[in-house]
């Protein structure tokens, strides 16, 4: 499997907000805005140069397949960020991309930035998730309820690894 983290940029956005609008990601996806409008404003902030997030496209050869990022950005709480991915292609749930995009995001994420550990949220019955973040590193360090859905916080330490 040829895949690759991009840029993203302004057009990704758009097209990363339409297809998640869909029912079964959007039940499996915990949101933080709920409108396009929101998603361009937050991905403009992204560009100013005291930024707390970072984020990439993941791509499959050609194809634009979902998108991976961290926000929250500090190297000195802990966790150092947090990480969340979404792969919006359902034809390719279950071929690996989503560790993949993953590994090489710690990589890139690891050398941009002097991190130490991150952390992910995930739905509780979203298994295909954890086992993900599991696969790569991550451990559930608690389990919690949040509007009425029971939910999970995963965290992974990054130093002294090779990611």
């Amino acid at each position: 499997m040829k895949l690759e983290l991009r840029e993203r940029t302004a057009e990704h956005v758009r097209i990363y907000f339409e297809r998640t609008q869909d029912e079964q990601i959007d039940r499996m996806l915990p949101r933080s805005v709920a409108s396009l409008e929101q998603a361009l404003e937050n991905f403009a902030q992204t560009r100013l140069p005291d930024t707390k997030s970072y984020g990439r496209t993941i791509y499959m050869g050609d194809r634009y397949i979902g998108d991976i990022w961290c926000y929250c950005i500090d190297p000195k709480e802990t966790p150092n960020a947090m990480l969340s991915y979404c792969i919006f292609e359902k034809d390719c749930w279950g071929r690996g991309a989503a560790s993949l995009a993953i590994s090489l995001f710690l990589d890139e994420i690891r050398a941009k930035y002097p991190l130490t550990s991150m952390g992910a949220f995930t739905f509780a019955d979203n298994a295909a998730s954890i086992r993900v973040l599991e696969k790569n590193g991550f451990a559930i360090h608690e389990r919690f309820t949040e509007d009425g859905r029971e939910s999970c916080y995963l965290e992974r330490s990054l130093q002294n690894r090779s990611l």
